[in-house]
């Protein structure tokens, strides 16, 4: 078998890159790798879990020797890293942890991988598309921030059929796979080293990799201190809707489930070497998107329209808050033939009606040790 390591599997993105691979390809061998942090639910993955090409092992990817030893034992053949820390404000509060695991994770993962590829010359599988492979994810924040020159919005330079009518762009800039390098938080100066570190080894040591930077992720299985589960959660319970500043920041929206297709195909058809950044042509300001939420959830709950909207709440704005990504997926369109298949509207009602069709997983994952956390995060603000 065609023996896959996907790290940070039972986590939001990575989940849904599992569930594809495990259905998708029943021939190879997907081993799911997670520590089972506070983000890390594997509730996220009963629909697979008893599937016969599916393992899960849970380990950090720090340690160096416990990498070394699960890629030999299971001789595994590429690598999908999505393990990492990943929010901010997490990342502002506690630099280390994000320092540790996303960096030095990586470089421990990277290691391994390097030392038992080195010393196997066992032929893979004749299969189209196999091939020996480290595919690390990343982000578009490592590229900084883009200006805000429109702040209006004017239409978008290029669309695709995932673009709406309220498809918008803010500024004549977008993030591209040469732009360079400005991280200004700890967590995309993290994300930033770790790239650094995967085009380092292929450089130095001719390790087959590839790097993407993907846009904001939304869908189903979002922990919920991100964005859009948050606030879906909270006007489901009347709770305040904090957004920092005056939600003027701009972010591109892609659905999760069109970044697991993207990961897929650039696994097995990405050139070695290579960056690809991956979006959804979708900007919205926070502000904007915060009503659209509100108007989707109050719809579906059978509130008057407009009824959430006295929760909105502004608060102090974050620490070095970058005003605006965009990402240029052009790239990754006219090589590999991708692109968005929703349109937002369906992507955002597909995405509220699940976490309101599944309280029982948001009360589950919302009690302990997030409550107090999202408790500390916001009661001086």
């Amino acid at each position: 078998m065609y023996n896959i390591l996907i790290t940070g599997g039972a986590g939001f993105i990575g989940s849904h890159v599992v569930r594809l691979f495990v259905n998708k390809y029943p021939d190879y061998h997907i081993v799911n790798l997670d520590k089972l942090t506070y983000a890390g639910n594997l509730a996220n993955l009963k629909d697979i879990e008893d599937k016969p090409n599916y393992t899960f092992v849970k380990a950090d990817i720090a340690d160096l020797d416990e990498m070394r030893r699960i890629i030999k034992e299971y001789d595994i053949n590429g690598i999908i890293h999505l393990a990492a820390e990943s929010h901010v404000d997490r990342s502002i509060k506690d630099p280390f942890t994000f320092a540790r695991t996303n960096v030095m994770g990586t470089l421990a993962l990277l290691q391994a991988a390097k030392e038992y590829w080195d010393s196997t010359q066992a032929p893979l599988p004749p299969k189209g598309g196999v091939r020996r492979l480290f595919y690390h994810i990343s982000t578009d924040e490592v590229y900084g921030a883009l200006e805000l020159t429109n702040p209006e919005g004017v239409p978008a330079p290029f669309t695709t059929k995932a673009s709406s009518k309220d498809d918008m762009a803010y500024g004549k800039e977008f993030f591209l796979e040469t732009t360079k390098y400005n991280p200004h938080s700890p967590y995309s100066a993290s994300k930033a080293s770790s790239d650094h570190f995967v085009r380092a080894y292929h450089d130095t040591y001719g390790m087959p990799t590839i790097v993407t930077n993907c846009s904001n992720n939304y869908g189903p299985y979002q922990f919920p201190e991100k964005l859009i589960p948050l606030f879906i959660n909270n006007i489901r319970n009347g709770k305040p809707l904090p957004v920092y500043g005056k939600g003027e920041n701009v972010r591109d929206w892609l659905f999760v489930e069109d970044h697991a297709r993207a990961i897929d195909l650039i696994f097995h058809e990405g050139k070695i070497a290579d960056t690809y950044n991956i979006g959804g042509f979708n900007e919205w300001k926070n502000i904007d998107l915060i009503k659209v939420i509100i108007k989707t959830v109050d719809r579906l709950l059978g509130n008057p329209e407009g009824h959430s909207e006295k929760l909105i709440t502004f608060v102090t704005d974050r620490l070095g808050h970058d005003m605006r990504y965009a990402i240029d997926s052009r790239k990754l369109q006219s090589e590999l033939g991708w692109e968005p298949s929703l349109q937002f509207e369906e992507g955002i009602e597909k995405t509220v009606r699940w976490y309101l069709d599944n309280q029982e997983w948001m009360d589950n994952i919302t009690s302990g040790d997030y409550e107090r956390y999202y408790d500390d995060m916001y009661k001086n603000r």
